[in-house]
């Protein structure tokens, strides 16, 4: 932004020339745009650039924050997501009252993002907005999440389970390694898919006699407004999104939580594969250390693993990881993953 002389007018060139210096070394005008796009929607904040990483205020301040649509290419298309990726940054900025060539960075976390090539296009979307000063960085929406818990430094490991499920990990010298996290049609069976697509399945079983009754057939029919289990194949391939499946999770767990074996067993054992998938990552990078008792920090991230349940999914997730590792310290981040990007974002400008 240009600066105003005492009397109110704008000298152009002393301002842009002010605008230059400031990009350079940093001043109260410039910002960060953190964004975390996930399975479903695409969160944007902007926060100030601090040009002393390891001087952040707590809470980090946010000037502004938006949502808009799905930024998974793969989930929606290019065209969708990027029209998703330019709206959420247009509407943070202007809750800020931030130009764009006031930002310093954006760090952006998607889903998706799986190969160099995947990084590079949505790299080079992002730079298509901005002035050539902006630094951009992609990476994996598990990354950020894993910044959310960390104040942006990149160690121990991260797990998400929402819609989809990942575990994601680095050790001190950067070495990366992952698990899960390829989809519900390869196993995500940890996920709010995976667990909600195990209990229409159960009610599909119980319907035809090859297996046996269960709550959920009740429950689920009556959240779906419908009258019976036949009419429940329609309603899955009618659409057969993944967060419109992974939206029936609640139904799940208050199933469980009300007795019935089969909701129980299909949480008991989506706990088991979420801790797998950690433990897995631990192992391969040695967060654990050579006696197995090091410690490492895992940040739990999603609506699965938080969802304040009398039967809590990550409760249990958390109790197998430290009977994997006890020197493992499960954290429950107190900012958004949003914010983890604009963190690492933070980190990686001031480093």
């Amino acid at each position: 932004m240009r600066n105003l002389h005492s009397n109110g007018n704008l000298d152009s060139d002393e301002g842009e020339a002010t605008e230059d210096k400031s990009h350079q070394n940093g001043s109260e005008d410039s910002v960060i745009l953190g964004l975390d796009g996930g399975a479903t929607s695409t969160v944007c904040v902007c926060v100030p650039f601090f040009p002393y990483g390891d001087r952040l205020p707590e809470p980090l301040p946010i000037l502004g924050r938006a949502v808009a649509g799905c930024t998974n290419s793969n989930s929606v298309g290019e065209t969708a997501a990027r029209d998703s990726l330019e709206q959420v940054i247009s509407e943070a900025l202007v809750q800020s009252g931030s130009e764009k060539s006031d930002v310093r960075g954006v760090c952006l976390g998607v889903s998706g993002v799986n190969h160099p090539s995947d990084q590079e296009k949505i790299e080079k979307w992002i730079r298509d907005m901005f002035p050539s000063h902006v630094k951009v960085y992609v990476q994996n929406d598990a990354i950020v999440a894993l910044a959310s818990g960390t104040m942006g430094k990149l160690h121990g490991c991260v797990l998400i389970a929402g819609t989809g499920c990942i575990a994601y990990g680095f050790d001190e010298d950067g070495r990366e390694a992952r698990a899960s996290g390829a989809g519900p049609i390869l196993g995500d069976w940890g996920s709010g898919y995976g667990i909600a697509a195990q209990a229409l399945t159960a009610v599909i079983r119980a319907h035809d006699g090859r297996g046996p009754q269960t709550m959920l057939t009740s429950t689920i029919l009556k959240a779906l407004g419908l009258s019976s289990a036949d009419e429940l194949i329609g309603w899955t391939y009618a659409d057969p999104s993944w967060a419109r499946i992974a939206a029936l999770v609640p139904q799940v767990v208050s199933c469980a939580e009300a007795g019935d074996e089969i909701s129980d067993k299909i949480l008991v054992e989506a706990a088991e594969d979420l801790a797998l998938s950690v433990k897995a990552v631990v192992k391969r990078l040695g967060l654990c250390g050579e006696d197995g008792t090091a410690s490492f920090p895992v940040v739990m991230v999603g609506g699965v693993l938080n969802a304040n349940r009398n039967w809590d999914i990550g409760k249990e997730v958390s109790k197998r990881i430290n009977q994997y590792f006890p020197g493992a310290e499960t954290i429950i981040p107190k900012v958004e993953p949003a914010v983890g990007a604009a963190l690492l974002a933070m980190n990686f400008l001031t480093s």
